[in-house]
């Protein structure tokens, strides 16, 4: 049997996250629902303070802290832990906290990894979440996003990262057909990387362009609630086409397809 891919557990310590804002504000119920992923079979857990949603608004630096410190603490030594952050001095402090991954949308901290000896994930955004949903003009957004990631993931081996992650960044600066796109050519992205010393990881989970898919009528897409399927159909999808870690909100099923995924592969 071929080795399982890997399942990221989505862990928002935010007010404002699209799908779980405000459920795991407090410490408690972080760590609680983190708990509950890893015995589901979460084989890490992205912790984020800051919300990249489009629109949504930054966080001070002593604000992330307090969200994520004291979820990072207490979850990193029963399961393996992320930090989702993209400012260096958080990076810092919750890797000293017991993180191991970085997990980078602003595809800029890969000195800070080298330094902390933690893996890093490349991915690709532009602008901030004020402005990434208007800046989606392309010539070719597979080759642009593929290059952009893959050079990325480069630098960061030269600079003695010993894990990276290449993440294609769906809906990061993306219309919906240019996500499709990107997931038709997952393939493709994981051979490169693949030839860069890294591994796919791709988020797809429960984002708004899925609402168009299976949606009774293109003038009524899914809300955010009834998008599971179209998810974890993609999540499928992504770990057939070479990802070796998905970003996911529903880990249980998505821990039933990978098993599944892998034992058709063997």
């Amino acid at each position: 049997m071929t080795d399982r891919p890997l399942v990221m557990g989505i862990l928002n310590v935010t007010p404002d996250s699209f799908f779980d804002g405000g459920r795991f504000l407090r410490s408690a119920d972080a760590v609680a629902h983190g708990m509950q992923m890893a015995e589901e079979g979460a084989a890490i857990l992205d912790v984020g303070g800051e919300s990249s949603r489009p629109g949504a608004e930054p966080v001070e630096e002593a604000e992330e802290l307090r969200r994520v410190l004291p979820v990072v603490e207490q979850l990193a030594g029963s399961v393996r832990v992320s930090i989702d952050t993209v400012k260096p001095s958080v990076a810092r402090a919750a890797v000293a906290a017991g993180a191991t991954l970085v997990n980078d949308v602003s595809g800029r901290l890969w000195p800070i990894a080298a330094e902390l000896g933690a893996g890093w994930v490349s991915m690709h955004r532009r602008g901030t979440p004020r402005t990434m949903q208007v800046l989606t003009d392309y010539d070719d957004v597979v080759r642009e996003v593929h290059a952009h990631v893959v050079d990325a993931a480069i630098r960061a081996r030269e600079a003695g990262v010993s894990e990276v992650w290449v993440d294609p960044g769906i809906g990061f600066a993306k219309t919906a057909e240019q996500n499709v796109a990107l997931l038709a050519a997952l393939p493709e992205l994981a051979d490169a990387a693949s030839s860069a010393g890294a591994r796919v990881l791709v988020g797809t989970s429960n984002k708004s362009f899925l609402g168009r898919y299976g949606a009774p009528a293109p003038d009524r897409p899914l809300g955010v609630d009834d998008r599971a399927h179209a998810s974890l159909a993609t999540a499928v999808w992504a770990m057939v086409a070479g990802a070796g870690m998905v970003r996911v909100h529903e880990v249980a099923d998505t821990v039933r397809a990978a098993t599944l995924v892998a034992g058709s592969a063997s």
